[in-house]
Order: structure tokens, then sequence, then C-alpha cells
């Protein structure tokens, strides 16, 4: 990566971290995937139950295969006979994994989602949440954010899982009503009100979309 890149993500993710602080959520900053994998898995204590929400990040840093072969309670819904029984069980769940379809670089985290079990889990329940976030999806405030998940993540999660719905063609939003939408539910996260709940590690890479 071009040294005057990594300069200024170094500086933008100090940024991001104080923001995460002054609104009662923890942040750290990595440069690459094996150090964000070393990370996560130091802050998940053996024996945990842990489980996600989606998240390409979460797999491409290789975290979900290292707890997949470790000593951890790892709840697979897409393995799992009943799906939403797996689903539910986040809710009770040590650690919930995710990443965050964008953060602005004041702290805020913005996702969009369709069945709300990722958006609803991210604000209550799970003991813990550990999300994996890529400096690419790091903006500038909520508006760009929400943006950005409409435009960016949307159109291709819809790509990604064959939605009937006209982003997946145009690969923007259109604001529509398809019984296929994924964008259901909105989730700004402005400030945590139990701390030390929700950790973000920003990896100076560019992860999920």
């Amino acid at each position: 990566m071009d040294p005057n890149v990594v300069k200024r993500n170094d500086l933008l993710a100090q940024k991001v971290i104080k923001g995460l602080q002054s609104r009662n959520m923890t942040g750290y900053y990595v440069q690459t995937k094996e150090e964000a994998l070393k990370l996560a898995l130091s802050l998940i204590p053996e024996g945990s139950t842990v489980t996600m929400g989606g998240g390409m990040s979460v797999i491409e840093i290789g975290l979900v295969d290292a707890l997949k072969n470790g000593n951890y309670n790892y709840i697979d819904r897409e393995a799992a006979e009943d799906r939403r029984a797996a689903m539910l069980q986040a809710y009770d769940a040590d650690f919930f994994l995710a990443s965050s379809n964008a953060i602005t670089d004041d702290g805020v985290l913005v996702n969009i989602d369709g069945n709300a079990n990722r958006v609803s889990a991210i604000a209550y329940g799970p003991k813990k949440v550990l999300m994996i976030v890529g400096m690419n999806k790091v903006c500038s405030d909520v508006d760009s954010a929400m943006k950005r998940a409409r435009n960016v993540a949307a159109p291709i999660n819809n790509q990604r899982f064959n939605g009937n719905n006209p982003c997946t063609k145009t690969g923007a939003c259109a604001n529509c009503k398809s019984p296929d939408t994924i964008c259901c539910q909105f989730l700004v996260t402005r400030y945590s009100r139990h701390q030390d709940r929700i950790h973000v590690i920003l990896v100076n890479e560019a992860l999920g979309f």
C-alpha cells in the first residue's frame, strides 16, 4: 500500500477510535487481516458461545474458520437444521460477530438489514458485539454512511443473494418496496449505553462491501 495512503488511514483510524470512545464503544486499529484475526481471538475467551449475523469481513480475516476449529461454542446458523432457532440463540450469546455497512469518522455505526436479526442483535441481546471493519467503510458523516449502506453494500448483497430488486440490475438504490428488498431495517448506533459491549476492530485493508 502507498505509504501516503497508510499514513492518511492511520490518522483517520485514530479519529474514528476517539469517536468510538466518546460513544462508549471500544476501537482498535491494525494493518492487516492477520493482525485482525490475532486480536479478535485474544478478545474472545476459549469456551465462549459465539455466533454471527452475516459479515464478509469476519469471514475474510479467517475468524469463522478459527472459531469452528478452536475451543469455542460456535453457533453456525448456515449448518443448523432450524435456522430460526440458531439465529435466536444469538441474543444470549457471549459474542456476536458482524461488520458494519459503514462507520463515520466520529464513530457512528450505520447498518442496514432485511430480516433484522443482525441489526437487532447489534442493538441488544448478546453480551458483547465484535465488529471487523475495513477502512474502506469509513465515511465523513451519517448521511454519507447511509448512502454507502444503500448504494454500495445493499446492491452487492442483493446480487450475492440473487435478489429480484432494481438495485441488483442497476447497482444503485431505487428506494423500492420489492418483496425481496433487504433494505427493511436501518440501525444508527450513535452511543452504547452498556460499556465494554461493542468492540470495533478497524483494519487498514478493504474488507467486505
